[in-house]
């Protein structure tokens, strides 16, 4: 008799890339960006079997080592768009490396330079239009980066910025280019506690975002009036830092939280009985959010830090949005409890709509920022958009 039909009672696939939470996460990071060209999934899989979780050594030997080799492959290449997939995923990988190094270590300087050489010699090779910016705020100046797609002067700018620990070029490859590859014409944008303000100027988080995110909208539409409408998108931290900012500028249509962060403060908080802990204080995610957060408010202790984080909440300022909004969430998000959903809901009494989705374990996107769903995710967030704005 044949075997064909018989079940298999064998081991099952498994869920996490790593045990610990915080390294599978960041590995799941990864390959999110592979279904925009930016990552390819064997070589991030056989990276990762290398580095032990919590060694941030090895994770940056590991992916420095595959952001190499395709630069060599990059320029080995004569055909244009394979060059510049390798460059993307140089990029990628470059990016990634640093991720757990302390601020001050001199290799992120190495994979910052890197990660954007490999991000602009992509675009040029895949012919991709863009524009860098520099807009005066302060003492110093903040960096975006214009993508203009034909006929996208009569829709929606998709305005895009970031969170705790993202680059700017990073965000292309997380909404910019799905939203251009849909007619939208997008600007990402950092601010002071992001990548580059705080690597180059020492310039820390504030959670007055509606300063920074002035400053760039000032900016972007003085050169390009044509925009009427702007929608703001912040990924992760940035799900405090758009609708923050949308409370304080009518010019802002339309504000995306991807995912829900009503209180980050609140958030933050728990870990402060870690910070002295045996044990908890040397988990991985433990460690690195703590020493992240003192390097990006500019902190120097981890109680400060905390500390600073309670002003970044959305209690008593979300009822100032006039606009559309749409929450988006996690159900097993390991960071912020799905509740705020509910939180952020109430608090909109004088938004135009309000819209949310919480994406199930089950559904693929129940992880923070729904990563490793990219598809999913968007698909939501871009019906919003052309249901509400066209």
């Amino acid at each position: 008799m044949s075997d064909l039909n018989k079940t298999s009672s064998g081991p099952v696939g498994i869920r996490h890339l790593f045990e610990d939470q915080t390294y599978h996460f960041q590995a799941l990071r990864v390959l999110s960006d592979a279904g925009a060209g930016a990552a390819d999934i064997a070589e991030v899989l056989q990276a990762i079997s290398t580095v032990p979780a919590g060694d941030a050594d090895a994770w940056y030997d590991a992916f420095s080592r595959i952001a190499r080799v395709n630069e060599t492959l990059a320029n080995d290449c004569s055909d244009c768009a394979s060059r510049g997939l390798a460059r993307f995923r140089a990029h990628t990988y470059w990016r990634t490396s640093e991720f757990f190094l302390p601020g001050d270590d001199a290799r992120r300087a190495i994979a910052w330079k890197a990660q954007i050489e490999s991000f602009d010699h992509g675009l040029a090779d895949h012919s991709i239009a863009y524009q860098r910016y520099e807009t005066h705020y302060e003492n110093g100046a903040l960096k975006s980066i214009f993508f203009p797609v034909e006929g996208g002067e009569h829709r929606p700018l998709i305005v895009i910025v970031g969170g705790f620990d993202g680059t700017l070029e990073e965000l292309y490859f997380m909404m910019g280019k799905a939203a251009n590859e849909r007619g939208y014409s997008t600007l990402l944008y950092e601010g002071p506690g992001q990548a580059g303000p705080v690597r180059e100027q020492q310039m820390y988080f504030t959670h007055e975002w509606e300063k920074p995110t002035g400053a760039i909208l000032d900016d972007i539409l003085a050169k390009h009036p044509e925009f009427d409408r702007v929608i703001l998108t912040g990924i992760s931290l940035g799900g405090y830092l758009a609708p923050r900012a949308a409370a304080f500028d009518d010019r802002i249509d339309g504000v995306i939280a991807f995912d829900v962060m009503y209180d980050f403060g609140a958030v933050v908080e728990k870990f402060r009985p870690m910070i002295h802990h045996p044990v908890y204080s040397k988990l991985p995610g433990v460690a690195w959010a703590l020493e992240n957060g003192q390097w990006v408010f500019g902190k120097e202790s981890p109680e400060a830090f905390i500390d600073a984080t309670h002003p970044f909440t959305l209690e008593g300022v979300a009822q100032q949005i006039k606009g559309d909004v749409l929450i988006l969430a996690g159900a097993i998000d390991h960071f912020v409890p799905v509740s705020q959903v509910d939180d952020f809901e109430k608090s909109l009494v004088n938004a135009r709509s309000v819209e949310s989705v919480v994406f199930s374990e089950e559904s693929g996107g129940g992880e923070h920022c729904q990563v490793g769903a990219a598809a999913l995710w968007q698909a939501a967030a871009f019906d919003w958009i052309s249901r509400r704005f066209g």
